[in-house]
């Protein structure tokens, strides 16, 4: 039996990133930039108005006050957008809009709530220092800074500054390819009621739904009768498209053999079983010219996707270009014994709290029934992960908890 850490250095082994693609920056969120975008152009582009207001010489309101207001001349109005130069002379203001370049010679604007708001004259009862309320060219990115740094993840603050540094493409890492395809005679697709002896097909779109959550692309080939020659072939059609494919339903019993047989010509699959708790059955190879990665899970939901959490979404967030692929641990006290079977590493959900007195996290273990139940799984939001060398946790014993966040 192969331990769970042997069993992840095999499958991590195996993670190719995807080679970059341009994309257009509004598909670009989420993904990792693979170059160093550098500014070509000044941010703002030009001096401009912050609010709504009135463009001035500093100098020129000097000693306003309210009970002393400084009286100029409105000579004219800069609406946003203007490409019409204006100059402004001594002791004139020009009426501008939040965005709008300012005339030469301005150095601020005074807002409105500053004024009595006229339109002919203008009464100022509040002095401004130069620079007020204005957006200097150049004061938020300067040519030759670098906008986005490589590797950096890809998020709308990132696309704000691609689209100012006059960028409609960038270079990324796409997301890899992950294909699900669901094995077994007794599988029904979820449009019909299942009869005598039929079980409806839940876990490729659990999968499914996990490899999305993970990062990837994914595509659900569907169902696949446990024949050797249809297992085949639906590998064969997934495998040009596919850097991650995951089988569900493909160990033990008939479909596991006839699946196995399948892939005798497909690659090599090493079906030794894996010292964990639940889905110590298991099989992971490389099928294919080009090796993809591929994963044999039971067809129990709950378990798959334990299996796709432990050992494919590392595969995944390195793919992605993720220098730890790991989720954030940290030690809980447990608040009800559980146990684990001697000799493996347990994993059990769990709720994650914290204790208002201390702020120490607790974790409440769920599905302590059954690990195949899935209606915890809505409830859990940390794994629990109990050694090999342990077989009874006590209440308030500490445990290694990772975080399951719930999706966005």
């Amino acid at each position: 039996m192969r331990s769970v850490d042997e069993q992840l250095e095999r499958v991590l082994a195996t993670a190719v990133k995807p080679a970059p693609v341009r994309v257009a920056i509004s598909e670009a969120h989420g993904l990792r930039c693979a170059e160093e975008i550098v500014a070509s152009r000044p941010l703002p582009g030009f001096d401009q108005a912050a609010i709504d207001g009135y463009a001035v010489r500093s100098v020129d309101l000097a000693g306003a006050a309210p009970d002393d207001p400084v009286t100029i001349p409105v000579v004219g109005e800069i609406p946003t957008g203007s490409r019409q130069p204006l100059r402004l002379q001594p002791g004139q203001a020009v009426r501008v809009t939040a965005g709008a370049p300012l005339p030469t010679l301005a150095d601020a604007v005074v807002p409105v709530g500053f004024t009595d708001g006229g339109t002919a004259r203008l009464a100022v009862h509040r002095a401004v220092p130069s620079a007020s309320f204005v957006r200097r060219i150049g004061e938020d990115v300067q040519p030759g800074d670098v906008a986005v740094r490589r590797d950096t993840v890809i998020g709308s603050a990132q696309v704000a500054l691609l689209a100012a540094a006059g960028r409609d493409k960038v270079l990324v890492h796409p997301k890899p390819r992950v294909s699900v395809i669901s094995v077994g005679d007794e599988l029904v697709d979820l449009a019909r009621t299942p009869g005598a002896g039929q079980v409806a097909d839940i876990c490729s779109h659990a999968l499914t739904a996990a490899a999305r959550e993970a990062g990837a692309e994914t595509s659900r080939a569907g169902l696949v009768r446990g024949d050797a020659r249809e297992v085949s072939a639906a590998l064969q059609d997934r495998l040009p498209f596919s850097d991650v494919i995951v089988v569900c339903g493909a160990v033990g019993g008939n479909a596991g053999a006839e699946v196995h047989a399948a892939l005798a010509g497909l690659g090599d699959i090493d079906a030794t079983r894996v010292a964990m708790h639940p889905g110590s059955s298991q099989a992971f190879g490389r099928l294919g010219p080009d090796g993809v990665p591929t994963f044999l899970f039971p067809s129990t939901p709950a378990t798959a996707l334990l299996l796709f959490e432990v050992l494919v979404r590392p595969l995944v967030r390195l793919a992605l270009g993720r220098t730890d692929p790991y989720r954030r641990t940290l030690t809980a006290r447990l608040t009800s014994p559980i146990t684990s079977v001697p000799g493996r590493r347990g994993y059990l959900r769990g709720r994650l709290l914290r204790e208002q007195a201390t702020g120490d996290y607790l974790v409440q273990p769920l599905g302590t029934s059954g690990t195949h139940l899935l209606s915890s799984l809505t409830e859990a939001n940390a794994l629990i992960v109990v050694p090999e060398d342990a077989t009874e946790v006590g209440v308030d014993e500490p445990v290694n908890v990772a975080f399951l966040p719930a999706p966005a």
